[in-house]
């Protein structure tokens, strides 16, 4: 299950305590300093000079959660021949950002933004992030843009990027996008988008990519209070993450070609791991065909039915381990990203992740027959540790976040029982971890047997805010 949370309504304040709890034991940046605002506003108004090409004349639209103001990214798709050509803007945050300014090295110490349910800890100055560098519509940004031309089937045959001018004409939602989709009312990029996403959904099966089937759980107010709910990722949300993917592959072999760049990876499974899932697939009767691969099992499963479920947790053991990796001259020995079943690189959100303006730099100056600059190129060995310290800091928070709001929503309920799932068992302790059906909790039960795959009556036993600790036993 993803540990997502989102907050629908008003927050209440006992939760708004917990959060700024969290804040303050992991630690989190606080306010941006003085040096690093004055700069934020300088470069808010006067941005980097550079050459560009004016592309203000194609019709981006950015398709993003609702409310979202630091848009990184703004697509257009259009279909000139048997093929598609994707053009995927991605905010120029080096047009305001300078290495080694005091924006930069405020940036390097957040590494990216965290998200919170009650609000974020953003990575860049709002003047920025939501307003001077966001790709918002009806105005021009300075942009990197991809140009990525695909076949029929929907693989690369052609990639650009270059500096350019850009101007969003819409700020879609995935609930817009999906519904146009459905409705057969979609035309031009949006009707092209669930075409190609389709097709890249496709060719990242074949190739032994993952995509988990991973609701989200989401805080909404009910009856005066609040109550927590699984959220299903729709379509739309996964054809514009292959957009993502597909530009993230791209940047990838570009940087491997040139032998010089930054690149998201993740270890092939440990044979040991693998075999452990397999097990775990033959024991609650999930099928893994002779040569199907993991991302071909898990593709069609579904978390609410009980085996599909403890499967899915399983088998997470297989895709840890993600870490970055940077290089000037011969490439890494370990490139891949596992998951993605390819190599990969972190270039589409910016204003959110550090490592993006980097990597997209790095790719920039190799488009143009260019040297990679030597500031840029000095700063990318030391990316991998920044990114690796600030994301499990950020993981950490959301950890931390969604301990406090289970423990919140149950506190009234202690001795009430509920319907649950057994999703992990440890032979080496007693007891397992269980999903509640309703509301949408994962938390570790005590007692035995705990039949893993199988359905569970469970009681409730503890449930304090003040710890973030919730747990059950077997009812």
């Amino acid at each position: 299950m993803s540990t997502n949370i989102r907050v629908s309504g008003d927050v209440h304040p006992r939760l708004v305590d917990g959060f700024e709890r969290i804040r303050r034991e992991i630690r989190l940046p606080e306010e941006f300093p003085p040096a690093a605002l004055e700069e934020a506003e300088r470069v808010a108004a006067d941005p980097a000079a550079a050459t560009r090409q004016d592309l203000t004349h194609l019709p981006f639209v950015t398709i993003d959660p609702p409310g979202s103001m630091d848009l990184d990214q703004a697509v257009l798709i259009e279909a000139p021949g048997p093929g598609y050509r994707v053009w995927y803007a991605i905010a120029d945050v080096g047009a305001f950002v300078r290495t080694g300014g005091a924006l930069d090295a405020e940036a390097r110490l957040r590494g990216e933004t965290v998200y919170l349910p009650d609000g974020k800890v953003p990575l860049h100055p709002q003047v920025l992030s939501e307003g001077a560098a966001s790709l918002l519509p009806g105005v021009t940004r300075p942009a990197a843009v991809w140009r990525i031309d695909l076949d029929a089937e929907g693989r690369t045959v052609g990639v650009d990027v270059q500096r350019a001018l850009v101007r969003s004409r819409e700020r879609l939602d995935y609930d817009y996008v999906q519904a146009a989709v459905d409705t057969g009312t979609a035309d031009g990029t949006l009707k092209l988008l669930a075409e190609v996403g389709r097709l890249r959904l496709e060719l990242e099966r074949a190739r032994g990519g993952v995509t988990l089937p991973t609701p989200e759980q989401e805080i909404v107010t009910a009856d005066s209070g609040y109550r927590l709910e699984y959220r299903v990722p729709r379509p739309s949300e996964a054809w514009n993450a292959q957009i993502s993917l597909l530009t993230g592959m791209a940047a990838a072999s570009m940087m491997l070609d040139a032998e010089i760049g930054v690149l998201r990876v993740l270890p092939p499974p440990r044979s040991g791991d693998l075999a452990t899932v397999r097990r775990a697939a033959l024991a609650l009767g999930v099928p893994w065909p002779e040569g199907a691969t993991y991302g071909q099992v898990v593709h069609g499963l579904d978390p609410k039915v009980p085996a599909h479920a403890a499967f899915l947790n399983e088998s997470k053991v297989l895709l840890r381990g993600s870490g970055y990796v940077a290089f000037d001259g011969e490439p890494p020995s370990q490139a891949g990203h596992a998951a993605v079943a390819a190599p990969y690189a972190h270039v589409t959100a910016p204003l959110r992740r550090l490592v993006d303006r980097y990597a997209t730099e790095v790719c920039l100056a190799i488009a143009a027959g260019e040297p990679v600059p030597d500031d840029i190129q000095a700063a990318l060995g030391g990316l991998p540790e920044i990114m690796s310290v600030t994301g499990r800091r950020a993981g950490a928070v959301e950890r931390a976040s969604v301990d406090l709001v289970e423990a919140f929503v149950l506190r009234d309920r202690i001795g009430h029982s509920f319907d649950a799932v057994v999703i992990d068992v440890d032979e080496r302790r007693p007891g397992g971890l269980v999903q509640l059906t309703d509301p949408a909790v994962i938390a570790r039960c005590d007692g035995t047997p705990m039949p893993l795959g199988q359905p569970v009556r469970v009681r409730l036993t503890q449930a304090d805010p003040g710890t973030r600790e919730v747990r059950f036993t077997l009812a």
